[in-house]
């Protein structure tokens, strides 16, 4: 009755592989085959590397003095990805890490606006994204002639190998060109928006001291992380990067007492949602200890969507936020402010803290 992918402008410029250019069966069938994924063992193999990447990025961080924290969890989250999800290391993740960043932003920003698609040439938007598209799929079909050519294929962790290994129901493979598709969706979903949950955790955190204070006690004290999930719960609810979704009515819809006409858009507010009183009590107060007793609910937190289209990354995501704020507490002190809490700025992707997610850090001793 409501559709996603027919009528979403991510499944033109991600590709028809990608799940967010799919449907009813199509789309479960392909779902059944990345889900796998990002659950047990393989997740937790994941781990070592997001904790590798965000050692190796903070070791340049300024002491003492105020830096935007969102490009270098963009770097993190970017090599995390490269690595866990491309399985891409040397010259190809050195190449996808100079490709991605740039295909992703200028796909975002020519999505909602099908004329800018057009390629007019090298320096026009459309243009630059064709050719960034292109050298980003040549880098696949290496990866994949390199995949196919590895004796240790059936043992890799990487999502690239799984999704070379994994079969449909009736025993076909994924084509090369779904392959591509399907591992831009992953980043595209997966990297801004985590890098950027990342920045707003810097930004609350900074501005609520005995929060701050309860997180380094537990970080420091062992592998405790129930407030550490709870905080990541409310950064989600209190500051969605993803701000809406929308549904396209196949047929005539009832909606509460109204019928949304065959063909037309419902868009679905997430701030809305996560900030209505009637599901969180003062819901413009920053409060972690409102997800301590109790887990968010799958109707009223809505992060990463719901039901069947709910982001197959999402445990991924959280094992990234997770790992990388962990990191942070251990190594550095995070310097509180009173300043006003910093705007919302539209990136295009995700709503990011407008200054970046500024920070004043100290190393701590022996981080």
């Amino acid at each position: 009755m409501l559709s996603f992918g027919e009528t979403s402008p991510l499944g033109e410029i991600l590709g028809q592989g990608s799940l967010f250019a799919m449907d009813g069966e199509r789309h479960l069938r392909e779902r059944r085959l990345i889900l796998p994924a990002f659950h047990g063992e393989r997740m937790r193999s994941y781990e070592s590397v997001i904790e590798e990447e965000a050692r190796r990025e903070m070791a340049g961080w300024p002491e003492g003095a105020e830096f935007p924290t969102l490009p270098s969890f963009m770097r993190i989250t970017l090599a995390a990805i490269v690595r866990t999800v491309f399985g891409a290391q040397g010259p190809d993740a050195a190449e996808l890490t100079d490709v991605l960043p740039a295909l992703v932003t200028i796909g975002s920003r020519i999505a909602l606006l099908r004329p800018l698609r057009r390629d007019l040439g090298p320096w026009s938007p459309g243009g630059r994204w064709v050719r960034l598209r292109r050298r980003y799929d040549a880098i696949v079909e290496r990866l994949i002639d390199a995949g196919r050519a590895d004796p240790s294929l059936q043992t890799r962790e990487d999502v690239m190998a799984m999704l070379m290994r994994a079969n449909y129901e009736d025993g076909s493979r994924m084509s090369r060109t779904a392959i591509a598709d399907e591992l831009l969706t992953l980043l595209a979903a997966g990297h801004e928006t985590t890098a950027t949950t990342l920045a707003w955790g810097v930004e609350r955190l900074r501005r609520h001291p005995p929060v701050l204070r309860r997180l380094e006690q537990e970080a420091l004290d062992g592998d405790g992380r129930e407030l550490r999930i709870a905080t990541i719960h409310e950064l989600q609810r209190s500051r969605p990067v993803i701000p809406a979704t929308s549904r396209c009515a196949r047929v005539d819809f009832p909606l509460g007492g109204w019928t949304v006409p065959r063909g037309r858009q419902i868009i679905v507010s997430v701030s809305l949602i996560h900030h209505d009183p009637r599901f969180f009590a003062d819901p413009e107060r920053f409060d972690p200890d409102r997800f301590l007793a109790r887990g968010p609910d799958s109707y009223t937190w809505v992060p990463f969507g719901g039901g069947t289209r709910r982001c197959p990354g999402a445990a991924f995501a959280h094992l990234e936020m997770d790992v990388v704020l962990r990191t942070l507490l251990r190594q550095f002190a995070l310097a509180p402010t009173s300043r006003r809490g910093e705007r919302l700025r539209d990136r295009g992707v995700a709503n990011a803290p407008a200054n970046g997610g500024l920070a004043v850090v100290r190393r701590r001793r022996g981080g």
